[in-house]
């Protein structure tokens, strides 16, 4: 079974070019320090593929199955959608691990409880390294 992180953003505007422009470098420097060449990272969906007339920005991340990943990963996309959202003003986002939202905070963002605790990342990491899924 996957889990995944969809964000999107919908208002009556559309984007500016400046907005657009920001976006592009929001993902410029996400995709970049991107932590696993081999993960999904932060996907924008193309124009005209969301749901609705009025959204703006739309995407997905499929988080990562090695559960040691799955907080860095999950880290790092909730902090790249926090600038998306601090780049583009007046929209209501929307961000949601599968059918789960994800509550915004002012000062901190899109954040999860423990998605920055070291101790939690090692531990989950120990599990995808012990045989049979049990920690050793």
């Amino acid at each position: 079974m996957s889990v995944s992180v969809y964000y999107s953003a919908r208002r009556a505007e559309p984007l500016t070019g400046a907005e657009s422009a920001a976006i592009e470098r929001v993902v410029a420097v996400r995709t970049e320090s991107f932590p696993y060449d081999d993960e999904e990272s932060l996907y924008l969906y193309g124009p005209g593929d969301g749901d609705e007339d009025d959204e703006i920005v739309a995407g997905s991340t499929k988080l990562p199955g090695d559960p040691g990943r799955w907080l860095p990963v999950t880290a790092h996309v909730l902090d790249s959608v926090t600038e998306l959202r601090r780049a583009v003003g007046g929209a209501e986002w929307h961000v949601h691990l599968d059918d789960v939202d994800v509550p915004w905070d002012e000062g901190e963002g899109y954040v999860l409880p423990g998605m920055r605790d070291a101790a939690l990342v090692a531990e989950l990491g120990g599990l995808h390294d012990a045989p049979d899924g049990q920690a050793g």
